[in-house]
């Protein structure tokens, strides 16, 4: 398997898939919406070929890609970018290497706590790209600097702060102006919304959760959002 350095762009939102549980119809409905499917490794190779689908390439150290889903994606013309470094994980290795307006991901929360925290640090050091993880209950994205979420009155709005991090809000039940955010300091969670909602931050160091029905709200929201 050649050794690849380069750069996949892709000019429409994507659907990367990692090795958490993903049920298959959350997979589908994501994919009725969203052409393009990658997966993190052989955990999200394996999550997407489960679902009836074959990604149409394949990015990560090889580990955990076993004969038979290798196999499976030859046959179905996926793509294999090896990238053998141990330094990153998959999800970093993926976003290193994907270039999209907006990155759908699936199967990094739900399961083991410690891959979920990895996934939320990869968000903050790659804070040039829009992600969404998407959950089963909830989606999580890293603010950029300015946002504008048109969601109904009552929608959950939680914060939580990556690193020291100062904002201002419109359209909150309790505003953020003023407030000092940093994780072993003050956060923000449990918030909620008045009606749509505006928020700035002066540094990509916050991360949003909202209910899996704020879903593409999010995604309009952080399309549309400048400085991409």
């Amino acid at each position: 398997m050649p050794h690849f350095d380069g750069i996949v762009s892709v000019s429409g939102p994507i659907l990367l898939l990692g090795g958490a549980p993903v049920d298959n119809l959350a997979i589908s409905e994501l994919l009725a919406t969203l052409p393009n499917l990658f997966a993190a490794d052989g955990g999200g190779a394996r999550a997407a070929l489960d679902a009836g689908y074959c990604p149409r390439a394949v990015i990560g150290d090889m580990d955990s890609l076993d004969a038979a889903t290798r196999e499976a994606l030859l046959a179905g013309g996926a793509d294999l970018i090896e990238v053998a470094e141990q330094e990153s994980t998959d999800f970093e290795k993926c976003l290193q290497r994907l270039r999209a307006p907006l990155i759908y991901g699936a199967g990094f929360t739900g399961a083991r706590l410690d891959h979920t925290l990895a996934a939320f640090t990869a968000l903050v050091r790659h804070a040039d790209q829009r992600v969404i993880l998407v959950g089963e209950e909830d989606v999580i994205f890293l603010s950029p600097a300015e946002i504008e979420l048109d969601v109904p009155a009552g929608t959950r709005v939680s914060l939580y702060p990556m690193g020291a991090v100062r904002g201002r809000s419109d359209g909150l039940h309790w505003p953020i102006d003023g407030i000092d955010f940093a994780p072993n300091g003050r956060i923000g969670t449990s918030n909620r919304a008045m009606g749509p909602v505006r928020l700035s931050f002066d540094t990509a160091r916050m991360l949003v959760i909202m209910p899996r029905a704020a879903l593409d709200a999010v995604a309009q929201a952080l399309l549309a959002a400048p400085g991409k």
